[in-house]
């Protein structure tokens, strides 16, 4: 955000980072990168207040798991994936497009009013779910 300033500055900037529901529940081998993205989620709302006045906007998509190849990596994740599509109120797991479109929307003119938020993108599952449980993460 520092190094952008100058080219942003009085042009209707905006910044979107991604994040996770991590950041705000407890999700099972998280750990340490809840930790990050709560802080991340924090640094939105920060950058967003005292960018606002230079006409600089801050958001977070905060996704929610995407079949990736980087993703198949994590131990017990096509569990996590059944599960948040069985529980979350669309009933379907989100993609990269999703994710995607959100974003280009935080980023477009559409979103000018919009700074400081973290949206979720994840079929509804952060609304009716508490947490994922541990049951759910392991094979």
């Amino acid at each position: 955000a520092k190094a952008a300033l100058p080219l942003m500055q009085g042009r209707s900037g905006a910044l979107v980072t991604l994040t996770y529901l991590g950041a705000d529940r407890v999700v099972p081998g998280y750990n340490t990168m809840g930790l990050a993205k709560a802080s991340l989620e924090a640094g939105v709302r920060y950058l967003a207040a005292s960018l606002g006045p230079k006409g600089i906007r801050v958001n977070a998509v905060s996704a929610g798991p995407i079949k990736t190849l980087a993703a198949s990596g994590i131990a017990g994740f096509s569990k996590i994936l059944r599960y948040v599509e069985e529980n979350s109120p669309l009933q379907r797991n989100v993609t990269t497009g999703d994710v995607g479109n959100v974003a280009a929307f935080l980023l477009s003119d559409l979103a000018a009013g919009v700074t400081g938020e973290i949206i979720y993108v994840d079929g509804g599952f952060n609304t009716v779910v508490g947490a994922i449980p541990a049951s759910g993460a392991s094979e």
